[in-house]
């Protein structure tokens, strides 16, 4: 295996690494918390939903042949909740977002990762705008699973090893 073909393929897991951790947090919220704004200066998980969504659609809608920046794509918008943002409905841009992400990720060759693209008419190397969007994306998901557990009852279900659990997640260490 070619190592441009390994990175593709661990960037893709990856990313549906961080993609199941997200959606394993807001399975575990209600309405109320999905929409609740923690500080006068925070989002609320909607709109970090909302921008996540946006985020990966305008940037891997056509994503080797046009600016990642798409003329339709209105960011500023993707922070402010409006009475028709239903959770449905900000969730289907979610998987939007997501379904773009992966089509193209999955669609990407080897000799693809050293072509420009642009983001904001600044040319990026495939392999940064990919880095770029990992970083990006794994923050916001780290926001949504944190705002999550901060906001849930005892209720919560681990995503990750829990508290006390990590002795029963070690692998023995081999030479």
């Amino acid at each position: 295996m070619s190592l441009g073909r390994a990175y593709l393929d661990d960037v893709l897991f990856t990313f549906r690494k961080q993609k199941s951790a997200a959606d394993k947090a807001l399975a575990q919220i209600d309405d109320a918390t999905f929409y609740r704004t923690p500080g006068e200066h925070s989002n609320s998980i909607a709109a970090i939903v909302k921008h996540v969504g946006g985020n990966l659609t305008s940037r891997f809608t056509d994503f080797l042949t046009a600016d990642g920046e798409k003329p339709w794509r209105d960011r500023d918008a993707e922070f402010v909740i409006r009475p028709d943002d239903s959770r449905a409905k900000l969730l289907e841009g979610w998987e939007r977002g997501w379904n773009a992400l992966i089509s193209s990720l999955q669609e990407l060759r080897d000799d693809d990762l050293a072509r420009t693209v642009r983001i904001r008419g600044e040319a990026h190397t495939v392999l940064q705008a990919i880095n770029r969007s990992l970083a990006h994306t794994s923050y916001h998901v780290g926001q949504i699973v944190y705002l999550a557990r901060l906001m849930t009852n005892a209720d919560w279900t681990w995503i990750t090893i829990p508290p006390g659990g990590s002795r029963t997640h070690k692998k023995p260490y081999l030479m």
